[in-house]
């Protein structure tokens, strides 16, 4: 089973157990996230319900972002760098609700 979940302005594709990055998360403990669409084992969507649970695991910074502005002929130089901060989490459970839309696999 997996599904996709929205955080930071992205989609991520889990499943239970992966460790995942995303943009910083402030909680220190339990995230829960609504999943935009829940795969069970045999193929079934499901486009409405349920929930991921995720604990966070650390954080982390990604890498430097130079940059640099530059005007010519008039000794005008800018450098500024920029490091995006991210939260490990690691997925503990995927539930679908069962009262939810499902649709079959083959699209119908």
């Amino acid at each position: 089973m997996y599904a996709v979940i929205k955080s930071g302005g992205k989609q991520h594709q889990v499943a239970e157990g992966d460790v995942i990055d995303v943009e910083r998360i402030a909680d220190d403990g339990e995230v829960s996230f609504r999943p935009l669409v829940v795969v069970d084992d045999d193929g079934t969507l499901h486009h409405s319900g349920g929930s991921v649970t995720a604990r966070v695991v650390g954080a982390t910074k990604g890498p430097k972002v130079q940059v640099r502005k530059f005007r010519n002929k008039t000794g005008y130089r800018r450098r500024a760098g920029h490091r995006q901060g991210y939260t490990s989490l690691r997925i503990s459970a995927i539930s679908a609700d069962e009262s939810g839309q499902e649709v079959s696999s083959d699209g119908t």
